[in-house]
């Protein structure tokens, strides 16, 4: 059965209860006591030692239907995407990175040997090696809790129910509910990151996708994430095009010079 996440900004209060459960339960490291200088963001991005990020973003435009205020607040519990067309799962090549019986991709740390093509395969900046070991490392979605069927500690912790773990077309219907009820009430610009093939076709579709009010480059997303694997038959045929242009020119320069 697959499992994911859907996560609803609108109803997330920064509160960061999850980043916290994220580190209790998997027994990371605090990101240290520093200002970032990014509102209340101390945490800045996802990274080896941090799998859960509550991003910050202030915007000085309220948001469509609000009843009065010059500005709002976005904020977005970001977490790895788990994609359905994973480009780290395809670059790595000892195997160490699998996909799980709940369709969430999962790193194997006892047989990561820290070479980073994971890294820069994964469009959304997710997974990265530790500095202390050069492993890689991101959200299990909690491997083992899923195996002893409880539900991630992240989305146990939400207070409001921003993020809700389920199977994942059950969450894809309560999404198209959340942005129904938003729309009603004039929320016109919210759509739905990531909840299908159709509307991600680089990635086919994430299995932990989002509820969105305002572009993904706002809340630091892409708006086009492709898995690198996608890029290939593209890549050939830049390729074959750039062959035939040198083949001519080379054979207008020997027949100019005979």
């Amino acid at each position: 059965m697959a499992t994911g996440f859907f996560t609803d900004t609108t109803v997330c209060i920064g509160c960061k209860a999850c980043e916290v459960a994220c580190k209790q339960w998997n027994q990371l490291p605090d990101d240290g006591l520093s200002f970032s200088g990014m509102s209340f963001d101390n945490t800045v991005a996802l990274g080896a030692l941090t799998w859960r990020h509550v991003e910050f973003v202030e915007r000085p435009v309220p948001l469509s239907g609000q009843v009065a205020g010059h500005m709002s607040w976005l904020m977005l519990s970001d977490v790895c995407k788990h994609c359905r067309h994973a480009g780290c799962l395809e670059n790595c090549p000892t195997g160490a990175i699998i996909r799980t019986e709940f369709d969430s991709v999962y790193v194997q740390p006892d047989i990561c040997n820290g070479c980073g093509y994971c890294v820069v395969g994964c469009p959304f900046g997710v997974i990265d090696r530790d500095q202390a070991d050069g492993r890689a490392w991101k959200c299990t979605l909690c491997y083992d809790r899923q195996k002893d069927h409880m539900e991630p500690a992240c989305a146990k912790a939400c207070p409001t129910d921003s993020i809700i773990f389920g199977e994942i077309s059950g969450l894809r219907a309560t999404a198209q509910r959340r942005l129904e009820q938003l729309r009603e009430r004039g929320v016109t610009e919210a759509y739905l990151y990531g909840a299908d093939a159709a509307s991600q076709p680089g990635t086919s579709g994430l299995n932990a996708f989002f509820l969105l009010v305002d572009r993904p480059e706002a809340y630091n997303l892409p708006p086009e994430p492709v898995a690198p694997a996608r890029r290939v038959k593209g890549s050939w045929a830049s390729m074959a095009v750039a062959s035939l242009g040198m083949l001519a020119a080379a054979l207008f320069a020997v027949r100019r010079s005979i």
